[in-house]
Order: structure tokens, then sequence, then C-alpha cells
């Protein structure tokens, strides 16, 4: 029983030890990296890091060049096995708003070792509620909006079940 004890306890250093020492902006800066090979960049104002955070204030993001959304704030919480994004009041440029609503107050998505292949989706924001997942494996996002304000701009883009409006596309 003190055998068991004693892995337990190493296992948890162990695993502090790495969260505590891994390189977070070092991640993020890869992940800019391999962003950018496929023609998207992220400026960022600051870059704050936590034990088991990361949090990125004030960024602007270009796709080739072009400058499409504005976001407050970005925060990454991770234990390795549960691994949480929030994103805090995104703009998109005055030129989607045909194509998505221009205003986001919060999204967030999350991952666990419990359901590998799926990231549940919540976002609230102009056009209300969405609740929605992306299959990782079937390459899949689908959202479910579940309260709706303001879609009459993105209207076309969306299709309708019995449970209401959704969106669907691959990636």
């Amino acid at each position: 029983m003190q055998m068991v004890k004693k892995f337990f306890i190493l296992l948890f250093i162990a695993w502090f030890a790495l969260l505590f020492f891994m390189p977070k902006q070092e991640l993020y800066y890869t992940l800019e990296k391999e962003l950018a090979q496929q023609g998207v960049e992220i400026n960022e104002e600051s870059i704050n890091e936590g034990i088991f955070s990361l949090t990125i204030n004030n960024a602007s993001v270009y796709v080739k060049g072009i400058k499409i959304a504005t976001i407050e704030k970005v925060s990454f919480f991770t234990l390795l096995f549960y691994t949480k994004a929030e994103i805090d009041n995104l703009l998109l440029d005055d030129s989607l708003k045909a194509m998505a609503p221009q205003h986001t107050d919060k999204v967030l998505l999350t991952h666990s070792l419990l359901s590998v292949w799926t990231v549940p989706i919540h976002a609230e924001g102009s056009f209300g509620v969405v609740d929605g997942y992306a299959d990782l494996k079937a390459r899949k996002v689908r959202l479910n909006f579940i309260e709706t304000k303001e879609i009459d701009s993105i209207k076309s883009q969306l299709k309708k079940d019995k449970k209401g409006w959704y969106y669907e596309t691959s990636f």
C-alpha cells in the first residue's frame, strides 16, 4: 500500500512539473508559424503565461494580409487531460458580416481525453446562443442555434430541422 501511495505522489509531482515547466509561449509561437504557412497571421499586444494557462490580449487576425477580426482576449487553460480555450469579444471585419455574425461576446471550446475526437463548442453573441461540436475524426462542425437574435444576415448559411436553426460544414 505504501508503494502505491508513493507512486501516485511521484506521478502527481511529475504531472505538476510538466505543466509548470511546459514552454507555453513557445508552443503558441509554433502554432503561429503553422498558421502562417496557411496565410493566417495573429498579431497580439501581450501574452501572459500562468502555471496552467496562457492568455493572449488584443489580437488582430489577418488572412493573406487582410485584417478579418479583432479579439480582446484568448485564454488557454490545460491540465493535459482537459483543455479549455476561451475567446472574449471577437469582432469580425464589416466586410464579413454577410458570412458570419459580426460580434461574438464569448466562445468556449473544450477538449478532454475522455472524448478525444469531439470538441464541444459554446458561443454567445449578437446572434444569440449556440451550442455545438467539432468532430475531429469526421472533420465536421455543427453549431445549433439555441436562442436566436440577429440571424437575418446569416440565414442563407443556415439550415433548419425540428430542433431549429443550425450551421454545418466540413474542414
